[in-house]
């Protein structure tokens, strides 16, 4: 039997792993470029990956390419940004959790304004943009293990739509926006709600229920599965609309904390590590909902 060297082995594993289906996964940014708790990527329409907390908190970094990230932008004093999501018209909002907003940041040239300030949000986590100018946002109480959803209508009119939840975290519309999914950190499972006329949520039920580890950020394909960041599993569940996981993806760090989807094809996934404070990335079968919402 011949043997193989030590490049000839990973060449080997490597060729094993895609012949099997399975996607490989690679470092896209490196450990400790950005802080632990390193959230929120974002692909805008330039093609480019952004995240916040570019060396320290309450900035916001960007990653042309592969192992390349700079700072764009300093926050305002007083705000830290965690989800970001992108707009067709390459605006990105930005949940300010320490400032109780949603900020609005224009990319190219670096203005933040508050769109929408609301006292009465706890911490504003996770967005989600709807085809009309309106977006969806998490908004979770770590003290009571509890939660609310909010809903900001395009002119920046605010209500919450879903009162007494979990620790409500990740959030993601399906890709025709008729149903919100919405993750419960502490309590490991995923809620969907139907999204009526008016942006209202009705009809909750439990998509699906882990029996361990936390469920952090995700995000919806175009075929309408989620992919869902397992913290501490050290994965990438992918759940099917009728709740099934259908496969995991196997990450080099265990603590995933949002991904986004983006590349040329919008199947190109960047999964931020907290701990490693690092970005990781592997290759989806279809592309993103939210990319291509924004390419619309």
């Amino acid at each position: 039997m011949r043997r193989l060297s030590g490049i000839g082995l990973i060449i080997a594993l490597l060729c094993s792993l895609a012949r099997a289906g399975g996607p490989v996964v690679q470092d896209w940014v490196a450990d400790g470029v950005f802080p632990q708790g390193i959230e929120g990527p974002a692909v805008g329409p330039d093609g480019r990956l952004y995240v916040v907390n570019f060396a320290r908190p309450g900035t916001i970094g960007v990653v042309p390419r592969r192992f390349q990230a700079c700072l764009l932008l300093r926050l305002p004093p007083g705000s830290v940004a965690s989800g970001l999501r992108f707009d067709h018209h390459g605006l990105v909002y930005a949940a300010d959790h320490q400032g109780h907003n949603i900020l609005r940041i224009d990319p190219v040239n670096k203005s933040v304004t508050v769109w929408v300030h609301e006292p009465r949000m706890s911490q504003p986590n996770d967005l989600t943009l709807a085809d009309d100018g309106g977006l969806y946002a998490s908004d979770p109480d770590w003290g009571t293990h509890s939660g609310r959803v909010w809903h900001v209508n395009a002119a920046g009119a605010t209500r919450i739509v879903a009162a007494g939840q979990g620790t409500t975290n990740g959030i993601a519309l399906s890709p025709d926006g008729k149903r919100l999914y919405v993750s419960e950190t502490d309590q490991r499972r995923i809620r969907v709600f139907d999204v009526n006329a008016d942006g209202g949520l009705s009809k909750a039920r439990v998509l699906i229920q882990f029996k361990h580890d936390g469920l952090d950020g995700m995000r919806s394909d175009v075929r309408g599965n989620l992919y869902v960041a397992r913290y501490g599993a050290g994965q990438v569940a992918v759940v099917s609309p009728a709740g099934t996981v259908i496969r995991t993806v196997a990450l080099k760090g265990r603590y995933p904390t949002n991904l986004a989807f983006g590349g040329a094809d919008g199947r190109r996934v960047f999964v931020t590590m907290d701990k490693r404070g690092a970005v990781e990335s592997f290759r989806a079968p279809y592309a993103g909902a939210d990319w291509a919402r924004m390419k619309r």
